[in-house]
């Protein structure tokens, strides 16, 4: 099996992907990823669509990632591993569609608008 890249991207950051076949290690940025983001939960978002579709300890991952904070950066690595997969084997589109996996979360930080404290946000208004 050659490798399979795929790219993932949540907020501003961007996940490059790069599975193939091994013992299960997962290298996000050179590290570890379980170094790379301590928090379980966090961990758990890396993980999840190898357990979905049953193939964990299979594959070796090779993770860049870039730009956000951790949330941003272990959903767009989530994505992109769950594009690898599928262009692995086409019947884990299903359940990983499912749990949208594969959608792409547009949402992002909305820009400041000038004459204002914060995107939204406006001064206090005094009538007199």
């Amino acid at each position: 099996m050659e490798m399979i890249n795929a790219v993932g991207r949540r907020k501003t950051a961007v996940a490059r992907v790069y599975l193939m076949k091994g013992e299960g290690k997962i290298t996000v940025n050179g590290k570890d990823y379980r170094e790379y983001f301590p928090q379980m939960h966090v961990q758990y978002n890396v993980v999840d669509p190898f357990a979905t579709v049953g193939a964990d300890n299979i594959y070796d991952l090779k993770i860049n990632v870039r730009g956000g904070g951790f949330k941003g950066q272990a959903e767009a690595i989530r994505m992109g591993i769950s594009r690898a997969l599928v262009k692995l084997n086409e019947e884990f589109r299903k359940p990983l569609k499912a749990k949208k996996y594969l959608t792409r979360d547009s949402r992002a930080v909305e820009r400041k608008k000038y004459g204002r404290p914060k995107a939204r946000k406006r001064f206090q208004f005094s009538k007199r």
